[in-house]
């Protein structure tokens, strides 16, 4: 026996007859009957005489409704309110992306969603690494990746571009011939992000000794380019918006990353996550940096 029992038993009440209480219930004709069957069953008394107009609750069925009333209010008040705090959308998200993407990309929007939903907290984790959603370190991820992991599920959001750029002012004291990569200073990704495809790009095109920095964080790369190192196979997102660099060459679509807001299954039907992707979902995908 458990309170869905006494349920039925307060549908039947409320509404006189086993139809109302299916209507009410979304339930058949027969579950309602079985059910009260059962609950009469297992108190081992009658709570309700049968008749063809309908159910009449017995002395013992008003007093059992006297006493599950109260309950019956207090419980549908406590739903009401926890459905109203959803409705509300209160509560934390935990979400997590890189450095790359903190300030260009993700803050503007995180901004826009807290203005729209202010009973929202937002717990931001900065690491370029791919942290564990299926443990719950964090709710949402924004992540660039060409193979997202198969457990999460999301959307993509477009794709960052790369191309190569070097400050002004190392172009106006540059003193090689030509335009070919290897008659330039080179800022390098370091070994920590020699699986990106910017320093598949550099192996391939310009030589060890003229690699003359190496960064390990593609922020960190902007910078050193920007200081007038070298020249360096930056995203465009982060490059464009620096008034001292120069595009080289078109972005290479070879060097494109794709761009994902990402969750883990179970949490798809968590009303304040689901509206968090969504809106970052249309905020993101409409940059003018993703392609």
């Amino acid at each position: 026996m458990d309170w869905d029992d006494y349920q039925y038993f307060l549908a039947v009440a409320s509404g006189g007859s086993v139809s109302a209480a299916a209507r009410r219930l979304g339930q058949s004709h027969s579950t309602v009957i079985r059910r009260l069957d059962k609950l009469e069953g297992a108190l081992d008394v009658r709570l309700f005489e049968r008749f063809q107009s309908g159910y009449v609750l017995t002395p013992t069925g008003e007093e059992l409704l006297a006493l599950l009333g109260p309950i019956d209010e207090g419980m549908q008040d406590v739903a009401r309110k926890i459905a109203g705090r959803d409705t509300a959308l209160q509560g934390s998200i935990r979400v997590t992306t890189t450095d790359t993407l903190l300030g260009a990309l993700v803050l503007p929007a995180v901004a826009a969603f807290r203005l729209a939903y202010p009973g929202v907290q937002i717990q931001l984790t900065i690491d370029n690494r791919f942290v564990n959603l299926s443990r719950r370190d964090a709710d949402v991820a924004i992540r660039p990746s060409n193979a997202p992991p198969d457990n999460l599920v999301g959307r993509k959001l477009g794709s960052l571009r790369t191309a190569p750029y070097a400050a002004q002012a190392y172009l106006d004291r540059r003193t090689e011939d030509g335009n070919a990569w290897d008659s330039y200073d080179w800022v390098a990704p370091d070994e920590a992000l020699g699986h990106l495809r910017q320093a598949a790009w550099l192996r391939q095109h310009v030589p060890p000794e003229r690699q003359v920095a190496s960064v390990d964080s593609l922020l960190g790369m902007a910078g050193a380019v920007e200081a007038g190192i070298g020249a360096g196979m930056l995203l465009c997102l982060l490059a464009d918006g620096r008034p001292g660099l120069v595009q080289l060459a078109p972005p290479d679509a070879a060097l494109d990353t794709e761009l994902w807001i990402l969750s883990h299954p179970d949490l798809r039907r968590v009303k304040r996550i689901r509206a968090f992707t969504d809106f970052m979902y249309e905020q993101l995908s409409q940059h003018p940096a993703l392609t």
